[in-house]
């Protein structure tokens, strides 16, 4: 910087006139960084690594929650009711079924839908094999369930309704005839195979009209709703409606669970966040000694910038400019290698369903680490600049 810089510094004038605004003060932190390369490799490379560290691990973490959720699927916007045992209650009665449709009566609620459940559990039988299921006994199955094969009645008076599982195991299909507890029924319907969980597993169970159950009460009732808040308010509601006088039923809230395995992943992201920024850290460290050395060796330069009418303002611009240029530098290659790297393991990794990793809230973490890389390269180089820009001229150039 001393030979080109200063000739481009002649008179006090002129350096004033060329150093006012930032392009010029990034034109000659430019050429300043071009003069030491291996040093400016070396903390570029450290910014990148930082960089790399926080987009990657905060894009692991985002898909490891994206992809939870995924399999989570919509069980958040289900309750299900139970008779509390503890206080004796065996079934709910036709009672506590209308209680619990005027607790969720409430535009407030939503409408959920609910649906009744009788329970049991049998031999289903095939044209040439059998297997163990459990059977429910439901007016409106269309209410909770899809249908993949045939089509789901609005009120179920005959045949059965078998779930994917038992159609696959057995081999059967709309209009085939199976047999349950030693009568034979006509299957009208096969279900959609569920992609989550469900809390009455209808892959495997088979839904027949509730003429065929001589129980007196149902075993459970599902209520159905449109999103988990509603599902939440619902079973407030149902509290407060059926449970008002004795505790008449327990209630399943899925939504609760949902909302403890989102803290849990929300918990890992910032932690893995926090791995990467010590990274970051570590970079920021580098660029502080880059710039304080960088200073120490240009303080005869620097003295004759201030000589010749540079400001401290001009001097701070210069400095600042190197830092930041040091940090945006590395933050687009850290940035481009999280790119590849992230893509790379999409291809070696077939499990990975390559909708999580696309998906737009992952850009989040890609912008937050360049972000932070060009933070952390303003904010390292903050003191040395300050510390050179202040400096007396003639102490600098005594030295």
């Amino acid at each position: 910087m001393t030979g080109s810089n200063t000739r481009e510094i002649k008179s006090g004038g002129e350096a004033t006139g060329r150093l006012r605004g930032w392009r010029p003060a990034v034109t000659m932190a430019a050429r300043n960084l071009r003069r030491n390369r291996v040093r400016t490799v070396l903390a570029v490379l450290g910014v990148s690594i930082g960089v790399l560290a926080v987009a990657a691990l905060g894009i692991f973490g985002n898909v490891l929650a994206l992809g939870a959720a995924d399999a989570i699927g919509d069980i958040g916007t289900q309750v299900v009711v139970s008779p509390n045992a503890d206080t004796g209650v065996e079934s709910l009665s036709a009672t506590d079924v209308a209680g619990i449709r005027r607790a969720v009566d409430d535009p407030a609620v939503g409408d959920p839908a609910v649906v009744p459940l009788y329970s049991d559990n049998g031999i289903v039988e095939g044209a040439s094999s059998q297997t163990f299921a459990t059977i429910y006994g439901v007016e409106e199955p269309g209410l909770a369930f899809e249908s993949a094969e045939g089509r789901l009645p609005d009120r179920h008076r005959q045949g059965a309704i078998i779930g994917a599982g038992v159609a696959e195991d057995l081999g059967l299909g709309a209009g085939d005839t199976v047999g349950i507890a030693g009568s034979q029924q006509r299957v009208v319907a096969v279900l959609a195979e569920t992609q989550t969980f469900s809390p009455v597993a209808p892959d495997d169970a088979v839904f027949l009209p509730e003429s065929a159950f001589a129980a007196d009460g149902y075993a459970q009732a599902l209520v159905v709703s449109e999103s988990g808040e509603t599902a939440q308010a619902a079973a407030d509601a149902i509290r407060e409606e059926v449970n008002a006088r004795e505790e008449r039923v327990d209630l399943f809230e899925l939504a609760a669970i949902v909302d403890e395995i989102n803290g849990f992943f929300d918990l890992l992201s910032t932690f893995l966040l926090g791995l990467g920024g010590i990274s970051l850290v570590v970079a920021g460290v580098s660029i502080l000694n880059v710039m304080l050395m960088s200073t120490v060796e240009r303080r005869q330069e620097i003295g004759v910038m201030r000589a010749v009418g540079v400001t401290r303002r001009d001097v701070l611009r210069v400095l600042l400019a190197e830092a930041g240029l040091i940090g945006a530098a590395g933050a687009a290659v850290g940035t481009a290698l999280t790119v590849v790297l992230v893509a790379g393991l999409v291809a070696a990794t077939p499990a990975v369903d390559t909708n999580l990793v696309i998906d737009p809230t992952n850009g989040y973490y890609l912008l937050l680490a360049l972000g932070f890389g060009v933070g952390v390269g303003i904010v390292s180089g903050a003191y040395p600049a300050w510390k050179a820009a202040n400096e007396r001229p003639v102490e600098a150039l005594r030295s």
